[in-house]
């Protein structure tokens, strides 16, 4: 089923293997994914195509600094003809919701999403109603342009499993994006699974065995970045060592395995901490980035 996804995906794609992946992993878990990246790098038309292929409900909100809460969860209108007031549904309500430049709405909006993101549910006039499964939040920031953005805060990063960091594709990768675009020589996708062949993969990830000297080592990783460091302020938070559990199982899910191996937590370590990790005045003084910060916790912390 995987290889069936990714080979409707590269129909559309070119490159961006780890994109991909990452989606994959947030779908296979129900985690949440933050992707940043400079503009132009598939991000969106990659979310889209994934939701076609999986057969999927999909939405797209452009954030911008004026936009509103409900625009986003819905809110009560009043109905002229029948002089009652009903609930109008917003875009949340959807399986996939593309948040476009997240860190371009203000606060009360990031609130609103970031609700929905853990509970799952959303409330529109003092009535909660419960998100579709699987209901995932795709958000994409752009790294560049800081004019009119607001970051978002750290308890809110946090609800995302995983931060990726996009990167260019390399030359063959452009030659082949440029001759595709140019010709519009992209192939049609077909969906080929559905919402039950989700819930099925979700639930053989689940029984992906992880021994736990592995799950040790986990906490063991994540309690290397609360040791008094002077590049560190604060570290990872209970939730990465979970979500670093979770997105190990898929990456050997993903790899065709049905056991966690030390490579497949390292593989995943830089998306699932470098978020969560808040650096020092010193760090930003020496130029010193999370993921360096990461690499020397896993060079310290020993591997079972």
């Amino acid at each position: 089923m995987i290889a069936s996804i990714k080979h409707e995906l590269k129909k559309v794609i070119v490159g961006q293997d780890k994109m991909i992946d990452s989606l994959l992993i947030g779908l296979l878990t129900n985690g949440h994914i933050l992707l940043e990246g400079v503009p132009g790098l598939a991000k969106t038309l990659t979310i889209k195509t994934l939701a076609e292929v999986i057969n999927l409900d999909f939405k797209r909100i452009q954030f911008t600094p004026d936009l509103l809460p409900t625009d986003i969860i819905g809110t009560e209108i009043y109905d002229i003809k029948s002089g009652d007031f009903r609930i109008k549904k917003g875009p949340i309500f959807t399986n996939l919701l593309l948040a476009d430049e997240i860190n371009r709405a203000p606060a009360k909006v990031q609130s609103a999403l970031l609700e929905a993101m853990a509970e799952r549910q959303v409330t529109i006039a003092e009535e909660n109603f419960k998100l579709d499964k699987p209901f995932l939040v795709l958000a994409t920031q752009n790294p560049v342009e800081q004019e009119g953005t607001y970051n978002l805060p750290e308890a809110g990063l946090d609800r995302f499993m995983l931060k990726v960091v996009i990167g260019y594709s390399n030359k063959d990768e452009e030659f082949e994006i440029i001759k595709r675009s140019a010709n519009e020589a992209f192939e049609e996708v077909k969906s080929v699974a559905s919402k039950e062949d989700i819930f099925k993969m979700q639930e053989e990830v689940k029984n992906i065995h992880i021994d736990d000297e592995l799950t040790k080592y986990i906490v063991d990783l994540v309690s290397a970045t609360r040791i008094k460091h002077k590049y560190i302020e604060f570290g990872c938070s209970p939730r990465s060592g979970i979500s670093l559990y979770k997105a190990s199982k898929a990456v050997a899910y993903l790899e065709g395995r049905d056991y966690v191996t030390p490579v497949d937590i390292v593989s995943v370590i830089k998306d699932v901490f470098r978020h969560r990790i808040v650096l020092s005045y010193e760090a930003e003084a020496d130029e010193v980035n999370v993921d360096r910060i990461i690499e020397e916790i896993v060079a310290t912390v020993p591997v079972p």
